[in-house]
Order: structure tokens, then C-alpha cells, then sequence
């Protein structure tokens, strides 16, 4: 796939962001605060960065370019955040972006000093796609601390591809770049372990992914849509409608979500 996807008129986001006549694939880079992304994102792409403001947005927007293994990939620096639940602007970019603009992978930064606080935003963003690596970040400090984490344990947990790295000091970048460029290329597929809510959130998340399923036509996670309605989420379909180009005020979809959420 890659950015030639934009031609299509797949994501609106996407051609906003990225420049016309760009190829090769998009890698989104997520994370907290504080979490070393910055440092990530500039060893991976030296002086190839490019900085600006979101489209319509007052948030800091950055991306840079490197290519690896005879490919080029578009790295979007999406803004520090600690959920997905776009309680904030920038929490919704972060979402937007990962949910509409469809990156062909999604690095997710984690502290390795305070792991399991990081890792609420893996599991969110992998509700949204499989598509995901985890860049276990700031091993220099988890050594110093004499913090032991079992990586290939960690992996197995998640489902996904964890990386240590300490990003500043250079180690692991190497490696990082391996394991994107072979979830971009889909030599490695990440499976990631499912988030299994009680009955009657399951129950009624899938009934209304269900009824979701023919209006998002494969194009967006029917089941992590259905999730966010049942929260309430109202920001949500203002995204999507924009992404899908219809309306979901349609009376028989009101009626649908209605009679799933009484």
C-alpha cells in the first residue's frame, strides 16, 4: 500500500497532511509525554523533517522522511498523548490520524522505566489496528534503575513486536527500522492479544458493530467504532463522516444506534 493511496481519496487526513506526489509508506509515531519520542523520531530522521501546524488544528504537526532496505517511509510525529480517548485536541489528532489517515504502521514510544502506566495506549491503539510495534524505549535508564523486563515475554503478552531501544545513545534504531520495515512491507503480521470487555459491553458492542459493518465498509474497525459510541463519544462521528465522505445522521442509522445503546 504506502502513500500512493491518496490518489484514491482514501483519507482525507492523509492528503491534507502529506505532499502530493509523495511515495513509499506512512509510520505514525506514538506515545506519552515524556516517553523519549522526540528523540526516536529525530534519530530516525536527521535533518529530513518538516514542521507546521495541524490542518485546522493549533497543535505542532512534525514529520520527517528515511528509507531502509530499498524503501522510503514517511514518519508522522503525532502529539504526546496518554489515551485515545480525545478528552483533549490532541489526543484527538492523535486519534484521527491513526484511525483516518490509515498509516501503514504504528510505532508506539513506552517508557521502560514505568511500563505498565505506558501501556494503556498500546492496548488502545490496538484496538484501532494490528498493525503496531512497540519501541521499548529508555533501556539505558531502566538498566541505571536495575529494572529487568522479559521482552520476548512482554511480546508474547501483547501480540505485537517490542523493541528496546535507548534513543539517544543510538541503540536498537537499527533494529526498530528492521521490524517497521517489515510490518509496512507485511513480511511480519503483529496479532495483537484481543481486550476482552464484560458481557454486556461485548454483547452490545457487537450487536452495534454488526449494524455498523455495511456503513464503514471495511474501511474502519467496526468493533472499535461500536466501542467508542457506547462511550459516547460524540467527536467520533464528525470524524467519520468526514473520512466516509456520507452522513451517518441517516434516520435509519439513528434508529439503529438508538434502539443498540437503549
Amino acid at each position: 500500500m504506502g502513500l500512493t493511496r491518496q490518489a484514491t481519496g482514501f483519507s482525507t487526513l492523509q492528503e491534507n497532511f502529506l505532499p502530493d506526489g509523495s511515495n513509499g509508506y506512512v509510520v505514525a509515531l506514538a506515545g506519552n509525554p515524556n516517553a523519549g519520542k522526540s528523540t526516536v523520531f529525530n534519530a530516525l530522521t536527521g535533518l529530513k523533517q518538516h514542521t507546521g501546524n495541524w490542518p485546522g488544528k493549533t497543535v505542532l504537526q512534525a514529520r520527517g522522511k528515511f528509507t531502509h532496505q530499498g524503501h522510503s517511509f514517511t514518519l508522522v510525529d503525532l502529539p504526546g498523548t496518554y489515551s485515545l480517548l480525545a478528552s483533549s485536541v490532541e489526543e484527538q489528532v492523535a486519534r484521527d490520524f491513526i484511525c483516518f489517515g490509515r498509516p501503514d504502521v504504528t510505532v508506539v514510544v513506552v517508557d521502560a522505566t514505568c511500563l505498565e502506566r505506558h501501556l494503556n495506549l498500546v492496548l488502545q491503539v490496538t484496538e484501532v489496528t494490528s498493525k503496531v510495534v512497540v519501541c521499548l524505549n529508555l533501556m539505558d535508564e531502566a538498566r541505571r534503575k536495575k529494572i529487568v523486563i522479559d521482552v520476548p515475554a512482554l511480546a508474547g503478552e501483547l501480540g505485537l513486536p517490542v523493541v528496546p531501544t535507548a534513543a539517544r545513545k543510538g541503540e536498537g534504531l537499527a533494529r526498530l527500522k528492521d521490524v517497521i520495515a517489515a510490518v509496512a512491507t507485511g513480511t511480519l503480521h503483529p496479532v495483537p492479544t484481543p481486550i476482552v470487555y464484560d458481557a454486556a459491553i461485548e454483547a452490545a458492542a457487537g450487536r452495534l458493530a454488526r449494524q455498523l459493518q455495511p456503513l464503514l465498509r471495511g474501511r474502519l474497525n467496526a468493533r472499535w467504532v461500536a466501542l467508542r459510541l457506547l462511550e459516547g463519544d460524540a467527536t467520533l462521528i464528525e470524524g467519520i463522516q468526514e473520512f466516509l465522505g456520507r452522513e451517518l445522521d441517516d434516520p435509519g442509522v439513528k434508529l439503529q444506534l438508538k434502539e443498540v445503546l437503549a
